[in-house]
């Protein structure tokens, strides 16, 4: 079969093969383009030595020389090109303590993760695919190449990154595959923090965030975030939800769009709920307090997971408000977006849809109509240009010292408690109206 590439990648394999090497683009990006989907970059195997690599290219980085990789730079892009080679000894369950250089394509390619993954193609040889992956991606599965355990015992991480591809690509787990993963879930204890927050954050990503479930099944969850087997095994029995708090979880992961902190919100907006429940004599569970409760574990998940701080604080402020504890006005609309932030506050209103879409159909009809109603105080707000921030109050600490206020704590709190009055209402916002509340003079030919 022949497949489009770029012409860099071209022209690395046609330099390579007119020295005499083999070359082939090999892996996902394979893989990506027979799908029709757009590569997120071009990996290249040869039979070249990286010395052999490095002298027929003029500009290219070492970026893994020791394992065979050479990156090599064609204008502002740059291509890693590796050589063809048979891991050692896995010593940390992630990366081969050694590597042997080899002149066989087919060895390279045993030792990759998943059939799909195992695939190589040049414009000369066309698709080298000793693995059966083309029948793979048309059967709709994920399936390790050779022997499953022996290929996660090499790299556990491709233990979730089965999961990933799965929810990437909406294919199922072959078997075999599927009951290496149960028996050896454990050994992702082995792998840094850091990696598993790219595998996940990959999966909640993708166009089948609901896959963690997969994952839930198969014991990696286990390991990895405990807190979301409980809510898969918390239920919910009251007016507002007929799911499980995990399968809710799923559902409402379905109906927010595919962004970074959207996606980590909705999945964690829940966790507070099993330490939170409280059910009645008549069957009733309630949980009171939830929210605060999430907030809590979501910052110390985020933490354990080495997200970076501007993440962590987001996710954990919108887990807090996800459930809205503000009065459907325009008051509570500007008290919302002052403690929230203006970037924020989109953003919950987005967690909350999809949180209201993921309960019943009872809960949809009570919660939507205010959702709407919210929504459109908010744009309101925006095209009045209502104050929601001490920045935009009509008055600073310079107006009040100006005014005959001694500098110090009390000064913060009288703009405190201005601007409290300007959310309530926004036509005080003068710097009159504001003086004469803080019991100052107003003379209005101050600066």
């Amino acid at each position: 079969m022949r497949m489009e590439i770029p012409a860099h990648v071209a022209f690395i394999i046609d330099t390579l093969e007119r020295a005499g090497f083999e070359a082939y683009a090999v892996g996902g990006c394979v893989r990506d383009a027979i799908l029709g989907r757009e590569p997120e970059d071009w990996d290249i195997t040869t039979s070249a030595r990286p010395g052999q690599v490095k002298r027929l290219f003029r500009r290219t980085v070492d970026t893994g020389i020791k394992h065979g990789t050479v990156t090599v730079l064609l204008k502002t892009c740059g291509y890693e090109v590796t050589t063809y080679r048979i891991d050692g000894e896995y010593e940390d369950a992630r990366h081969p303590k050694e590597v042997a250089f080899t002149a066989s394509l087919t060895e390279d390619l045993k030792r990759r993760d998943f059939t799909i993954n195992a695939m190589a193609y040049s414009p000369k040889a066309g698709l080298i695919d000793e693995f059966e992956g083309m029948e793979d991606l048309r059967r709709g599965i994920i399936r390790a190449v050779g022997d499953a355990g022996e290929r996660f015992t090499e790299d556990a991480l491709r233990i979730l990154r089965a999961v990933r591809f799965s929810a990437q690509l909406g294919f199922a787990i072959e078997e075999e595959t599927a009951a290496a993963i149960r028996k050896m879930a454990g050994r992702l204890s082995l792998i840094s923090r850091e990696r598993i927050q790219v595998e996940l954050d990959k999966l909640l990503r993708s166009d089948h965030p609901e896959s963690i479930k997969r994952a839930y099944e198969l014991g990696i969850t286990a390991v990895l975030m405990p807190e979301f087997d409980r809510i898969m095994e918390t239920p919910q029995r009251n007016r507002y939800h007929d799911l499980s708090v995990g399968e809710h979880t799923l559902k409402a992961l379905r109906y927010v769009r595919a962004d970074h902190l959207l996606r980590w919100t909705m999945l964690l907006h829940d966790f507070g709920k099993p330490k939170a429940s409280l059910m009645d004599s008549d069957g009733t569970i309630h949980f009171h307090g939830h929210a605060r409760i999430s907030a809590e574990l979501a910052r110390e998940i985020l933490k354990g997971l080495k997200f970076d701080n501007a993440t962590l604080e987001a996710v954990t402020k919108l887990v807090y408000y996800h459930d809205f504890p503000f009065p459907v006005s325009k008051a509570g609309v500007r008290k919302a977006l002052n403690r929230l932030g203006e970037e924020l506050f989109p953003l919950l209103l987005e967690v909350c849809e999809a949180d209201s879409r993921g309960k019943n159909q009872y809960a949809q009809e009570t919660y939507l109509p205010k959702l709407l109603m919210i929504q459109r105080y908010y744009r309101e707000i925006k095209e009045a240009g209502d104050c929601v921030s001490l920045k935009d109050l009509a008055i600073n600490g310079r107006d009040l010292i100006a005014a005959g206020m001694k500098p110090g704590k009390e000064l913060g709190n009288v703009l405190e408690r201005c601007l409290e009055e300007v959310l309530e209402h926004p036509e005080k916002n003068t710097r009159e109206s504001l003086l004469e509340l803080a019991g100052l003079h107003f003379d209005a030919h101050l600066p």
